[in-house]
């Protein structure tokens, strides 16, 4: 990563077409078609006011996106997608973002326990890669192996605790976890 330039994270909770321009290349780039929601969800739940746009530039360049969203019965923020544009990779910027997002939610959100994320479970090289990047930078994996009824892969959670001295929802194997993502999904997905 070049170090001589800074890089700014920005988060908009409103549609914002020029934003979404910028990210939506890395978005296509990272999740394929059928794994990823299209643009008219993605602005729906900007209508909703139940997700946040988070980018990165370094320059005049978007290198690295997120959607994410509060649930407030777990008080944790939900990270839906999150991707660092290719040619930047392997670079620093995945762990710059998580901390970014870490630094927003705990200021933006008082009360706020930690992230989550869901990842595949399925045994795949690739998978592996991506559980140790989460693990990296300080998210945990829990057991609980989750069933969507709208796709056939299967996932598992991850979550970061803000608070290492206070356990995220104590002795859950995952369930309540993607009980918030669940959630999410369902609002994101949800026709009215």
């Amino acid at each position: 990563m070049n170090n001589d330039l800074k890089i700014d994270h920005r988060t908009t909770d409103r549609w914002d077409e020029a934003a979404w321009a910028s990210a939506e290349p890395i978005y296509e780039e990272a999740f394929p078609e059928h794994g990823r929601k299209n643009k008219p969800i993605v602005r729906r739940m900007f209508e909703r006011g139940i997700c946040t746009l988070h980018s990165w530039h370094q320059g005049s360049e978007t290198i690295a996106m997120a959607l994410t969203a509060y649930d407030a019965r777990t008080a944790l923020l939900v990270i839906d997608y999150i991707a660092v544009r290719r040619s930047r990779q392997r670079s620093g910027v995945g762990r710059r973002c998580i901390g970014d997002m870490r630094e927003w939610a705990v200021r933006t959100m008082p009360g706020c326990l930690g992230m989550v994320i869901e990842v595949e479970a399925d045994e795949s090289e690739e998978n592996a890669g991506r559980i140790r990047f989460w693990q990296q930078t300080g998210f945990r994996l829990t057991a609980y192996v989750h069933a969507y009824v709208w796709v056939p892969e299967t996932y598992r959670a991850m979550y970061l605790p803000f608070d290492d001295d206070e356990p995220l929802l104590a002795g859950d194997d995952g369930r309540t976890l993607f009980k918030a993502i669940t959630r999410y999904h369902e609002r994101a997905y949800r026709s009215k």
